[in-house]
């Protein structure tokens, strides 16, 4: 299912943990509306001024998945509103796009030996919140 031009939702729901353990990991009508409003509100507007692609190496993770990589329990995965991001241009350059850019988000976590950008957004209020791993 298309979220948008660039995005589906099976990329936010893929999970190659899920698939190793036979779990599911297919989000609810919160986390659905939720992984919608991140990618419409943050992750689209982004890819579209990054100009690039943006791959998607975690999103929605069920409690069990989330469990089995070592997510810690309150994550923003298991509620739809994180993304973990890959760019060729590496996290740092996305980050940097995204700042300049004035898009609104709550945490942007760089995680350089992992060479991917945490991005979260949720509804209401969202911290602007940068954190380096």
């Amino acid at each position: 299912m298309k979220i948008t031009n660039n995005f589906s939702l099976e990329e936010f729901t893929y999970s190659r943990t899920a698939i190793e353990h036979a779990l599911n990991n297919v989000p609810g009508y919160r986390e659905t509306v939720a992984l919608k409003s991140l990618v419409v509100n943050l992750l689209q507007p982004l890819r579209d001024c990054l100009n690039a692609p943006i791959a998607i190496t975690s999103g929605y993770r069920s409690p069990d998945v989330n469990l089995l990589v070592g997510g810690v329990p309150s994550s923003q995965h298991t509620k739809g509103e994180a993304a973990d991001c890959y760019t060729a241009e590496g996290p740092e350059h996305l980050l940097s796009v995204l700042l300049a850019s004035g898009l609104a988000f709550d945490q942007a976590i760089v995680y350089r030996r992992k060479c991917f950008l945490h991005l979260s957004f949720r509804e209401g209020f969202n911290r602007g919140r940068v954190l380096y791993k």
